[in-house]
């Protein structure tokens, strides 16, 4: 890929963005959308259902340096 590609994906790119943006502001201003400002930090699902099914599952990784 040449320098000149990487150009024009960064400048589809950005046309992209500033169509979302500009279709998101009117979606807001329509009160269709909301742009909540805030985060929640609460750890962890407060609603776990998936998880509880299939219990404790395996860890990918190795839990000591000697596996």
């Amino acid at each position: 890929m040449g320098m000149s590609d990487d150009n024009e994906i960064s400048r589809l790119t950005n046309r992209m963005d500033d169509a979302f943006c500009v279709r998101m502001r009117a979606a807001i201003e329509a009160g269709l959308e909301s742009a909540p400002i805030g985060v929640v930090t609460t750890p962890g699902t407060q609603h776990p259902k998936l998880a509880a099914r299939y219990g404790a599952l395996p860890s990918p990784f190795p839990t000591t340096m000697d596996s």
